[in-house]
C-alpha cells in the first residue's frame, strides 16, 4: 500500500502523539456512516473489483445496506457531477469515487484524470463533505488490476477506509470548533 516501509506510520506513533495533545481525533471500530458511491462505466472491470473492495470495508466496519447508495455514471469525468449532487442533498457523509483512467496513445488521459480528480476536490471543499478519489490512474490495464486485486491492497478498500476516517475527522473537527 505504500512505496516504502519508511513511509509506513510507526506503530505507537499515534498514542505517543496522543500523549502530548488535549484532544485527538481518529477513526477506528464500527461506523455508523452514511456512504455514497460514484461509479465509472468506463473500465467497468476495474471499477467493479474496486467496488467489491469498498463494500467489503462496510460489511467489516457494520455500516448496514440502507445507509449506503450507488450511482453509476459513464466515466470518471462525469464522477464530480454526481458527486456534487450527493454530497448536497445533507444525506450522505462521504462520497466515495471509484473508477480507472488508464494511459492510451493520447493526451485524453491527461484531461480526464486531472479533471476528475480537480472536480472531486473542488465538490468536499465546497460542501464539507469527505469526497474520496479512488479512481486508478496507471499506465496499463495491468496496473490497474494489480491495484483492484481482491485482497488487502484493493484501492477501492483503501477508498472506503479514507471515507470512514474522514467522515470520522470531519465530525470530531466539527466538534473541536
Amino acid at each position: 500500500m505504500t512505496s516504502s516501509d519508511l513511509t509506513v506510520l510507526p506503530e505507537g506513533a499515534k498514542a505517543e502523539a496522543a500523549a502530548r495533545v488535549g484532544t485527538v481525533v481518529d477513526a477506528d471500530g464500527p461506523s455508523t456512516a452514511r456512504v455514497a458511491f460514484v461509479c465509472a462505466e468506463f473500465n467497468g472491470g476495474i471499477t467493479a473489483r474496486l467496488l467489491s473492495g469498498a463494500l467489503d470495508v462496510l460489511d467489516e466496519r457494520g455500516v448496514a445496506a440502507a445507509d449506503r447508495a450507488l450511482v453509476w455514471v459513464p466515466g470518471a469525468f462525469e464522477a464530480p457531477l454526481a458527486s456534487a449532487r450527493l454530497a448536497g442533498t445533507g444525506r450522505w457523509d462521504a462520497v466515495v469515487c471509484l473508477g480507472a483512467v488508464i494511459r492510451g496513445d493520447t493526451g485524453h488521459y491527461d484531461f480526464v484524470a486531472g479533471q476528475c480528480a480537480a472536480g472531486l476536490q473542488r465538490v468536499q471543499l465546497d460542501t464539507g463533505v469527505p469526497v474520496v478519489f479512488g479512481v486508478l490512474t496507471t499506465d496499463t490495464v495491468e496496473q490497474a488490476l494489480e491495484r483492484s486485486r481482491s485482497d488487502v491492497t484493493n484501492k477501492g478498500r483503501e477508498a472506503a477506509l479514507v471515507a470512514l476516517a474522514m467522515t470520522s475527522v470531519v465530525t470530531g473537527a466539527g466538534a473541536l470548533a
